[in-house]
């Protein structure tokens, strides 16, 4: 039997942790196109492996299943945010290593995915920024991971949020500019 993506959330979403498997070869030029935005939002990524953030993204969403999800442009936005967390997380490690704790230890691939210290300290404060921006107003934190970092168009995020292109436009304008003015501070 052919599976289609949407068949294959379906599965995933209902509980079937092996649609993963098929779901992931089936949409991984669309994940990779992901990846490849994500690590080219900031300077010093050229070494950053795109292989690499999309299988840490497959084990993510494979140890952690996310809730209910509604449909493809759905799935791309919570596989962008897990790659998020992902590179948050490398970035909080190198970070650590940079002060002298040991606490964790990065292995080479690892350091691979986190250029420089610089990068790594921009990817902190971006998401410190959007944990603001959360708190502050939710659904336009979520208009900015759709478009920031998963390369999202305005339709492609209305759909996946469930909200109007108009909305979306407005929401990034606004995320956009409550940000730029905190860069700014």
């Amino acid at each position: 039997m052919m599976h289609t993506p949407t068949r294959l959330i379906q599965e995933y979403s209902d509980g079937n942790s092996h649609a993963l498997n098929q779901l992931f070869e089936l949409i991984y030029d669309e994940l990779h196109g992901v990846a490849k935005r994500q690590r080219g939002r900031w300077n010093g990524f050229e070494t950053m492996n795109t292989v690499a953030l999309i299988n840490e993204t497959y084990l993510k969403m494979w140890k952690h299943q996310p809730e209910r999800i509604e449909n493809r442009k759905h799935f791309l936005a919570i596989a962008s945010k897990a790659m998020r967390q992902i590179l948050i997380n490398y970035a909080e490690k190198k970070s650590a290593q940079k002060r002298g704790s040991n606490s964790e230890v990065i292995s080479a691939d690892e350091l691979e995915l986190i250029a420089d210290q610089q990068t790594a300290d921009e990817l902190l404060f971006i998401d410190e920024l959007l944990s603001m921006l959360e708190k502050r107003d939710e659904r336009q934190c979520k208009v900015f991971e759709c478009r920031f970092f998963g390369g999202m168009t305005v339709e492609d995020t209305a759909f996946a949020l469930n909200i109007s292109p108009a909305t979306v436009k407005r929401d990034w304008q606004a995320a956009c500019n409550w940000i730029y003015s905190k860069i700014e501070q």
